[in-house]
């Protein structure tokens, strides 16, 4: 996470965020960070294929909840705060 903050500062291109993403919230965090995507190996093991849903629906309700209409709302948003 702190890598992707650190690049998203010092880079004007695109940041796959990687490594222990098994929920929506992980997969937040990464974007908040500045991730313009994410990628899921871990969430595979523990959540099984069906992970791709479940991340995708709490990221929904996450920003359903909060007000965001779009991931460019929220993308690099620990850099402003």
């Amino acid at each position: 996470m702190r890598c992707i903050y650190d690049l998203y500062k010092t880079v004007k291109v695109p940041i796959i965020g990687s490594g222990g993403v098994t929920t929506g919230n992980d997969a937040i965090e990464m974007i908040m960070a500045g991730a313009t995507a994410v990628q899921i190996g871990t969430g595979i093991y523990y959540r099984g294929i069906e992970v791709f849903k479940k991340v995708t629906e709490e990221m929904i309700a996450f920003m359903k909840k909060e007000g965001y209409a779009s991931l460019h709302e929220i993308r690099g948003l620990a850099h402003r705060e």
